[in-house]
């Protein structure tokens, strides 16, 4: 007979049983042994059906293809610039995937991106040595100008958007900001100073309660006594 040892949401630790028989499927975080399957991390419970998988509480970002991050120049080279992507490896953006503009060969090219300046840009490659390229040509993809920039677990990034972007809409719409929020855990947001605080508070609060049921809940009580605003919003992930 099969049976579930542990419920939705609730956190497991490595070696734990989830599920016995062979009705329940191994997904990720998870595998199979005999007919139980045993949590292979410590992270949050999500059942689909009768998938059972495993949300990380921790870890850094990898990166990968395809990924829109928010990252910051720490140098400035004769080729393009360098990138500090949150994580172990740099990105290179290189003058022909930073802008349409013909540069000229000794230019100045901190007059497009300088030393301490916010991107957000996309990854294009990375090698199995672990170089990433990334580019800056694309929908969205720019340097950032103001705002303030914080950080989260990269394993978070889902919850903090929320179900269609329902979560990150709802602070942008209560606290009338912008937030961009890059996949390598890294948050961009711009509005009046007291209201960025307030955002960040509920960032924050999504990241460290984000296995707590009824959190859209939770965090939508926050920002209405937090804004004085009543929060009128369509369906939104709960």
């Amino acid at each position: 007979m099969s049976e579930l040892l542990i419920k939705d949401k609730e956190i497991v630790v490595p070696g734990e049983e989830l599920a016995v028989g062979m009705d329940f499927l191994p997904s990720y975080g998870t595998y199979r042994r005999g007919d139980k399957i045993i949590s292979n991390m410590v992270g949050l419970v999500h059942i689909e059906g009768k998938v059972v998988k495993l949300i990380p509480l921790s870890g850094k970002y990898a990166p990968k293809k395809e990924d829109t991050i928010i990252g910051q120049v720490i140098d400035v080279a004769m080729s393009g610039w360098r990138i500090e992507t949150n994580c172990a490896y740099s990105a290179m953006v290189s003058l022909k995937d930073a802008t349409s503009d013909f540069i000229a060969r000794g230019a100045d090219l901190t007059q497009y991106f300088d030393i301490g300046d916010w991107v957000v840009a996309k990854i294009i490659n990375v090698t199995s040595q672990k170089l990433v390229d990334m580019t800056m040509k694309g929908p969205g993809l720019r340097k950032l100008k103001g705002g303030r920039v914080t950080r989260i677990n990269t394993n978070k990034v889902p919850r903090v958007i929320g179900k269609a972007g329902s979560m990150v809409t709802m602070i942008k719409v209560s606290t009338d900001t912008k937030i961009i929020v890059g996949q390598n855990g890294v948050v961009w947001i711009q509005g009046e100073p007291e209201m960025e605080s307030i955002a960040v508070d509920a960032i924050k609060m999504i990241e460290n309660q984000s296995h707590v049921s009824g959190l859209t809940d939770k965090v939508k009580e926050f920002l209405e006594k937090a804004t004085g605003k009543k929060i009128e919003m369509p369906e939104y992930n709960r």
